[in-house]
């Protein structure tokens, strides 16, 4: 018996190209139409995927009744809008990250899940990275014992990536927020919802950029685990994702894009004098996994994960370490509930 696949759309053609391609390459899938405002993004996409209709206006994919889902990969401050419509129209949505920019945007994304009951997934791509997933596994088997501190940082040079039309430089794109969640929300993965963020900003390597370019927050994680993430959008290096793991006993030391982990473990028996080192795949952005995670949710008819609770957590830490920089104060975390 022959399974109809499920019709899937993409906003936005620069992040969104990843999403085009997982939806082609998934087997209960098929990629239905494109958009993008920008007219060589969406000719290049019309190259790549030729059976799929191009269109410049988000909205002429609303009424289609062949779309069930539709990525919405466009500039951050755009994702409210565009998410809301989508989930209004009767789609399931994957946005990507950051959920939104703002925690009013937040509320009001969570209302038109609830209020339309769609499925909403946020990409928090970490989530799928296979670094990270090790991470994840070995902690909650106890590898590394009992945890107390976490860090990870987004140290990227966005001198050299500006986006499509200079989307990036924008003032109401703060990076700890529009870059820094990919780590915030890995390290909330790992160590649950922050309570609390204290966090300092300066703004050095790109004076010409309407916003401060170096975050470091430290945030304060349930069960008295000490965190801190480190972001950088001048930082003069390959773009990496670093993040420490420190457990009672032991250590990993982990990114985004390294064939290996590095390990120690008084369970495994390699322990101060050296690391156990742990081959794992790269998969920097492992969208494919992650659109497959929404598909399943449809097929399985059960919430995707990471929901869209989870993605107003992160972005209420994020919007906490924002405002403790600008105050110089420690910011409570809103639990989004």
């Amino acid at each position: 018996m022959t399974i109809e696949k499920i019709g899937a759309a993409v906003i936005g053609m620069r992040m969104g190209r990843a999403h085009a391609k997982a939806y082609t390459d998934n087997p209960n899938t098929r990629l239905v139409a494109v958009c993008d405002t920008n007219a060589e993004a969406l000719e290049q996409a019309r190259k790549e995927y030729p059976a799929a209709d191009a269109v410049t206006d988000y909205r002429d994919l609303l009424g289609r009744k062949d779309i069930r889902i539709v990525s919405v990969a466009s500039p951050d401050y755009f994702h409210a809008e565009h998410s809301i419509a989508c989930l209004e129209a009767g789609k399931d949505v994957l946005c990507e990250k950051p959920m939104t920019l703002t925690l009013d945007e937040a509320r009001s994304i969570a209302a038109a899940v609830k209020r339309t009951g769609r499925r909403f997934m946020t990409g928090q791509v970490c989530r799928f990275t296979p670094g990270f997933v090790q991470a994840k596994r070995l902690i909650e088997r106890g590898d590394i014992g009992e945890l107390y501190f976490v860090e990870s940082e987004y140290a990227h040079h966005y001198g050299k990536a500006r986006g499509v039309g200079d989307w990036r430089v924008d003032p109401r794109r703060e990076p700890f927020i529009g870059g820094g969640c990919h780590a915030v929300d890995l390290l909330r993965w790992v160590a649950g919802h922050p309570t609390e963020a204290f966090a300092w900003s300066n703004h050095k390597c790109l004076p010409d950029w309407p916003v401060n370019d170096c975050t470091i927050c430290m945030f304060k994680f349930p069960n008295n685990v000490l965190g801190k993430v480190f972001v950088s959008i001048g930082c003069a290096r390959p773009y990496t994702m670093r993040s420490v793991f420190y457990g009672t006993e032991g250590t990993i030391i982990t990114d985004n894009k390294s064939p290996e982990m590095q390990v120690c473990s008084k369970r495994m028996q390699v322990y101060d004098q050296d690391f156990a080192r742990i081959p794992v795949p790269i998969n920097n952005h492992n969208v494919t996994d992650e659109a497959k995670e929404l598909v399943n949710s449809i097929l399985e008819n059960r919430e995707p994960t990471p929901d869209v609770r989870e993605g107003a957590r992160t972005v209420a830490a994020c919007v906490a370490a924002v405002e403790s920089a600008r105050t110089g104060r420690p910011v409570k975390v809103e639990r989004m509930d």
